[in-house]
Parts: structure tokens; C-alpha cells; sequence
């Protein structure tokens, strides 16, 4: 009889603690430009690898190389850069404020810039975005109003959510962001539903899914991908993995799945990982997933390599379980200064050039929070009253609701 073995649990553990050497050997960074681009049509199966690699388009000098390379003009790369900078730099701007007391919380996007800003221009007009709170780069991308974003996180008198929603969580149907949801995963099977609506309609929309790589351990991750698979729903379901939760590291959502985006492979569905900090590689990713979904090809589960420089939240201090210098060790650099690198390289671009830029942009940002701070605020002591929310809700409720909360004596 085989002898009984005493039973334990395995709890994973991050590499470095608090006070260690930042230790990034087991990020895995292929030579820019050696990925393969596969057909748009291409079977799943066949791109197998590519869940595990990294497609990246700029090297160490600032060249743009390889198959996924030349997608995009000059003009639109400044462009890039200049939505780079402008959340950069609103971002700055809103930190302030909440250490101000102007606003009760901020979440950051320092360091993953480039994930939402390069992402929003391979989507059409009529798309629609279900993001997570650090994906303000649609937006900006997009046009949308500085002064309406912080009217919203301000929740003032021009907010256009009426205090409904808290700080950062936006939503614009017009610019195709699809209100946040505190509850972490939603927006996963949302987005997958809606698509499969589009689908249903026969209309050419296409959705987008957003989560991060904690919460990837939720179920609605999963149940999204049972559907977008099963019904190969016109989806790009986004992964960005920035290396940390709020205080957990990657390892434990992503299990022993290697990569985020290996789990996509179970369910049938095409996945790749992408250098997040990489403008063009963003791009040249998303504008293929996208085409796909456009085509009726069915959905793409897309892993950003990337990281979080500052902290979760204004509520979070990453130095206690993340060593202080980390940021600096993180080998995929900097998404701005990368595609500075390679504006300058190409001739297009100077220091001087990029000087001028950050402190143009500054000042739109500064005159943008001026006129936001100028409205009054939206309730007394600039939070809404219970009977202000439910006053609120029951005023876009629909007729026959209002008459069952009369009968109800409410």
C-alpha cells in the first residue's frame, strides 16, 4: 500500500520584497522586430506561440523594425506622443489636486500611457470601450474634454454624471467609453454581451473588453471568454498586465498559465502579448485584433507587458510590498521617452521640439483645471446626499417604476 503524503498548499510568492535588488530575469524580451505577424485570418492554432513571446517593434536605438513596423505616418506618431504627454501631464495635475483635498481619490497611469492612447486609434467611430479605471488614454486620445473629465472627478456643478459615479470613473456613449464599474471584471463579460448584440443586429460596431491582470482572477473573466469563444463575438478582450494588483503581485492571478495570454489557447482563442510600453507595437496589435473582429473573425485575448510605476491608487503605498527603485529597473523603459527616441531618430523630432511640447501642454492642462475649479460644487461639502442619489436614479427611472415606488409609499 503506497504510503499517505502529508498534504500542503502552494501560496506563490513575487521574487523581491520590500529592501531587495529589483529582479526582472524572468521577463522573457525577445529582439524587436523578430516576432512573426501572422494573416488576419489565420487559425488560432497556428499562432500558438506568440502567447508567450513579445512583439515588439522599437529597439535599443529608436528603429522602428519588423513585420509589425510602418503602420503609422509621422504626423499620426506625434500625435501619439502628444496624447502621451497630456495624460502625463493631467495625470500630474489630478495627483496635486487629491493631495490638495480637491478631490477624494486619483489613480495614476504613469507608466501605461501608451496602452490606451496607441489602442484608441485603431478603433472607428461607433466602437465601444469597456475599461477599467486606468484606461483614461481612450479618452484623451479620443478629443474628449479636460475640463469635463475633471468636472467629473471633481463632481461639480458640470459634471455630467451628477456626482453618480466616483472620481475617475468617466463615461462618454459619444466617444465609446462605457461607464467603469468599481466592481473589478465586469466590464469583461459587458463587453463581450455587447458585441454579441452588435453581432446579433447586424451592425458593424465592435466591442473592446478591459481588465488588469489581478483581476483576471475573477470569474467574469472567464465567463467572458466562454461566450466571446463560443459565439466568436466581434471583441478584443484586453489583458494589462502591469505587473502588480493593488497589493498582490501577478503571480496570483496568473497561476501556472505561464502568461496571461496562454489562457486565451484553452478556449480556442487567438492571443498575444505585446510590449506595452511600446507605442507602435500597441498600434500594429490592436489595429490587427481589430480588423479581425471587424471581419467577423472572431474575438482576441491581447496581453500588455507593462508596468505600474506609481501607486495602485492615491490610496495605496506600493512601497510596502514592492521594492522603492523598481520602476527603474523595469526593462521595457519608458513609453513616452521610447517613442521619443524614435520620433527624434526619424528626424521629425528634437529635445528642444519636446521641451516646448511638455510645457504647452502643462499650460492647457493648468487652464483646463482653472475653468473645472471655477464651477460650483454639485452638493454640500462636495458629496451627494443619500436622498441626492436616489433622487437622481428616480429621475431617469421609467414611468411605470415611478408609479410602483408610489404605491410602495416611497
Amino acid at each position: 500500500m503506497t504510503e499517505s503524503t502529508h498534504l500542503s498548499l502552494h501560496v506563490p510568492e513575487p521574487a523581491v520584497r520590500p529592501g531587495d535588488q529589483p529582479d526582472f530575469s524572468n521577463v522573457k524580451i525577445p529582439k524587436a522586430g523578430s516576432v512573426p505577424r501572422p494573416e488576419i485570418d489565420a487559425a488560432p492554432e497556428s499562432m500558438r506561440e506568440l502567447a508567450y513571446s513579445i512583439i515588439r517593434v522599437l529597439d535599443h536605438e529608436g528603429n522602428a523594425v519588423g513585420p509589425w513596423a510602418g503602420l503609422l505616418s509621422d504626423e499620426e506618431l506625434l500625435s501619439g506622443l502628444r496624447h502621451m504627454l497630456l495624460l502625463r501631464a493631467f495625470d500630474a495635475r489630478m495627483l496635486m489636486a487629491q493631495r490638495q483635498g480637491k478631490t477624494s481619490f486619483y489613480m495614476q497611469h504613469l507608466g501605461e500611457e501608451a496602452v490606451s492612447c496607441a489602442f484608441r486609434k485603431a478603433l472607428s467611430k461607433g466602437d465601444m470601450n469597456f475599461p477599467t479605471y486606468r484606461q483614461a488614454g481612450l479618452l484623451i486620445a479620443d478629443g474628449y474634454p479636460l475640463v469635463t473629465m475633471m468636472n467629473q472627478i471633481f463632481s461639480n456643478e458640470g459634471d455630467p454624471l451628477h456626482g453618480r459615479q466616483l472620481p475617475v470613473l468617466y463615461s462618454s456613449k459619444e466617444h465609446g467609453f462605457f461607464t467603469l464599474s468599481g466592481n473589478l471584471a465586469t466590464q469583461f463579460v459587458q463587453a463581450v454581451g455587447w458585441a454579441m448584440a452588435s453581432a446579433i443586429k447586424g451592425d458593424t460596431k465592435i466591442a473592446a473588453g478591459w481588465i488588469g491582470d489581478g483581476s483576471t482572477a475573477e470569474s467574469d473573466f472567464h465567463s467572458a471568454m466562454v461566450f466571446a469563444s463560443t459565439y466568436k463575438a466581434p471583441v478584443v478582450l484586453n489583458v494589462v498586465n502591469n505587473q502588480w494588483a493593488i497589493s498582490t503581485f501577478q503571480g496570483i492571478a496568473r497561476g501556472g498559465s505561464g502568461t496571461f495570454a496562454a489562457r486565451g489557447l484553452g478556449f480556442g482563442i487567438p492571443a498575444l502579448r505585446v510590449d506595452g510600453n511600446d507605442y507602435l507595437a500597441v498600434h500594429a496589435v490592436a489595429r490587427w485584433a481589430v480588423e479581425r473582429a471587424r471581419r467577423n473573425l472572431g474575438p482576441t485575448l491581447i496581453e500588455y507587458v507593462t508596468y505600474r510605476v506609481g501607486a495602485h491608487s492615491t490610496s495605496d503605498d506600493p512601497s510596502a510590498y514592492r521594492p522603492k527603485t523598481e520602476s527603474e529597473a523595469w526593462p521595457l523603459g519608458d513609453p513616452v521617452l521610447r517613442l521619443k527616441k524614435h520620433l527624434i531618430a526619424r528626424g521629425v523630432w528634437s529635445e528642444e521640439q519636446h521641451l516646448q511640447a511638455e510645457a504647452e501642454i502643462m499650460d492647457t492642462v493648468i487652464e483646463a483645471q482653472k475653468e473645472a475649479e471655477s464651477h460650483g460644487t454639485l452638493h454640500a461639502g462636495g458629496k451627494p446626499s443619500v436622498r441626492d442619489i436616489f433622487e437622481g436614479v428616480y429621475a431617469v427611472m421609467p414611468a411605470h417604476l415611478h408609479r410602483q415606488r408610489r404605491m410602495a409609499g416611497c
